[in-house]
């Protein structure tokens, strides 16, 4: 519990400082567009449902005429009017149309707080509020230690809350692990109670959190195979990944300069440990040592990953489910020795109620029946990574670097002070982990997610400006000197000088790292990166000035006013 409070704790603080730059009111995709568009789509839908109850209605009265047992047409007659009457009720369309039909793209409903907010166009509060009550929650976890199922729930809601509603900046594969995770939590405390020592979680529990770790890791075992990318194969991967890799850390460059032959044992090890050693986790009738052992290899493997770079919280989270491989016989020898023997009788002497004992299988029989869509897609050719089959995302499939790239293309974001296009004052904005000054070095801040600078990641690695829409009003931002926006930012050239920028563009880059460590001339030290200019991404011609991201925004989010 401890360690589950961790991690929701980061991600809420995560939250907090960034939420209002991102899906704020005044953000770059502001909250409030993801639920208006949710409405519409509810409004199509129960347009949709009102002239299906018409037609049902009418075949029921053409049935009805053609029944010759009269009693049996007028039973059926009778409830069916039952159930026209209470779908028709506003009290019905009411929750029907904020619980299910207010749903995104993919027609998953959007569970999220946020709905009880009078005033869509001032979500700040709700947003800050959802966050601070998400860090007071699981802060509180880590200091008691323990949890139960009411604390559990609201971190759930809350963190759902955001996921919904938070657009591309919310869409990493591991805010929907952690909401899975946070769903099963709530199976394995105490319905009330914060005793830290209670009789534990039913075997049923302990076996769909060890499913749930085997789902990921295979999930992201499989998919490099079937990725199409040659380089897990011929087990080249590791020459590249370092230096491709989202967000460096400290040790990135002193790994990616190892010799070959050690990246080659370490996709070999990778592979066994995603593809192999997962079994070691949900084979029945295992000896509780092989148990032990596969989860202790998973959390050593997440232990490197956190070391050699700054995964988000990813790694953090994959552990935690791993802890539920080692038992109270493992753990016993952390502890003292009446804790250990108050534990003991515990274990012994509880006994499971019979209302747990049926909501703990009704919940197995949940999961076995969620996994199946998922365990089709494990076994398919066309396998798919972080993917969701169920409407409300409780059981999911996951999947991670499918494909790694070669090189490493980063967007430079460059702005000058006034309109004269051949002017050659152009300065660079800074961020605060995404490589760009050469001579900046990368600093170890993982769990820590800066979600910006991610994405600043993936829209290189796709190429194309045309993915990545919200591009546009942060330039937008950028040009109007959003103070909010700014805070993202490690540097902005033009505060503190009494100038404001004009027109913006954004250059691409191959960035190397460098191999020299002797100091140069100027006395600073040996640049960490190399870089070269491969093409202008953003304007392909003329100038970007407010204007012209307007029109750009506009094309985009046609009901967005500036």
């Amino acid at each position: 519990m401890r360690a589950l409070g961790f991690v929701y704790f980061i991600a809420f603080l995560v939250a907090f400082h960034q939420n209002d730059a991102l899906i704020g009111d005044n953000g770059m995709t502001p909250a409030r567009f993801v639920l208006e568009q949710a409405k519409v789509r509810a409004a199509e839908k129960r347009k949709r449902r009102e002239a299906w109850l018409v037609d049902m209605a009418s075949t029921t009265s053409n049935f009805n005429d053609r029944v010759r047992n009269r009693q049996f047409a007028k039973i059926r007659s009778l409830l069916f009017d039952a159930s026209i009457k209470l779908r028709q009720s506003k009290m019905y369309q009411r929750m029907r149309e904020v619980l299910w039909d207010r749903a995104n793209r993919m027609g998953q409903p959007l569970i999220t707080v946020l709905w009880m907010a009078r005033d869509a166009s001032r979500l700040n509060p709700w947003l800050n509020g959802i966050a601070l009550t998400g860090m007071f929650l699981s802060a509180f976890i880590c200091i008691v230690g323990s949890a139960n199922v009411p604390i559990l729930l609201v971190l759930w809601i809350c963190q759902r809350s955001l996921m919904s509603v938070g657009n591309v900046w919310y869409g990493y594969g591991w805010e929907v692990q952690l909401a899975e995770l946070g769903f099963h939590a709530l199976f394995a405390v105490p319905l009330l109670s914060l005793d830290p020592i209670w009789a534990g979680p039913s075997r049923i529990v302990m076996w769909t959190l060890r499913w749930h770790l085997f789902r990921i890791m295979m999930g992201a075992g499989l998919i490099k195979f079937r990725s199409g990318d040659r380089k897990w194969k011929d087990l080249t991967t590791m020459y590249y990944f370092y230096e491709t890799q989202p967000v460096p850390s400290v040790l990135t460059r002193t790994m990616h300069f190892l010799p070959k032959i050690w990246h080659k044992m370490e996709v070999l090890i990778n592979h066994f440990v995603e593809c192999v050693a997962p079994f070691l986790l949900i084979l029945p009738g295992s000896p509780r040592s092989l148990v032990r052992f596969g989860g202790l290899i998973q959390m050593q493997f997440q232990s490197t990953l956190i070391c050699t770079g700054n995964l988000s919280f990813l790694n953090w989270l994959t552990m935690v489910p791993a802890i539920f491989c080692l038992d109270d016989g493992f753990w016993r020898r952390f502890f003292a020795p009446s804790r250990v023997v108050e534990a003991s009788i515990v274990a012994v002497t509880s006994v499971p109620s019979l209302s747990r004992s049926i909501v703990t299988s009704l919940f197995g029989g949940l999961v076995f029946w969620l996994s199946i869509p998922v365990v089709k897609n494990l076994f398919s050719k066309r396998q798919q990574m972080n993917a969701s089959y169920d409407p409300l995302r409780l059981i999911n499939t996951y999947g991670a670097f499918g494909v790694v790239n070669e090189e490493r293309e980063e967007w430079i974001i460059q702005s000058a002070s006034d309109d004269n296009s051949a002017n050659e004052d152009w300065r660079e904005y800074e961020f605060k982990v995404k490589p760009g000054n050469i001579m900046t070095h990368p600093r170890w801040i993982t769990p820590y997610h800066y979600r910006l600078d991610w994405q600043m990641w993936i829209a290189a690695s796709g190429r194309s400006l045309d993915r990545s829409p919200w591009f546009y009003p942060f330039l937008y931002k950028l040009l109007e000197g959003d103070k909010t926006t700014r805070q993202l930012l490690a540097l902005d050239p033009w505060e503190g000088e009494g100038k404001q920028a004009k027109q913006i563009r954004i250059d691409a880059y191959r960035y190397k790292f460098h191999r020299e460590k002797e100091r140069i001339g100027n006395g600073k030290g040996a640049p960490y990166w190399d870089r070269e200019f491969v093409r202008r991404v953003y304007p392909r011609e003329g100038t970007a000035t407010l204007k012209s991201l307007k029109g750009e925004i506009q094309s985009v989010w046609p009901d967005r006013i500036i």
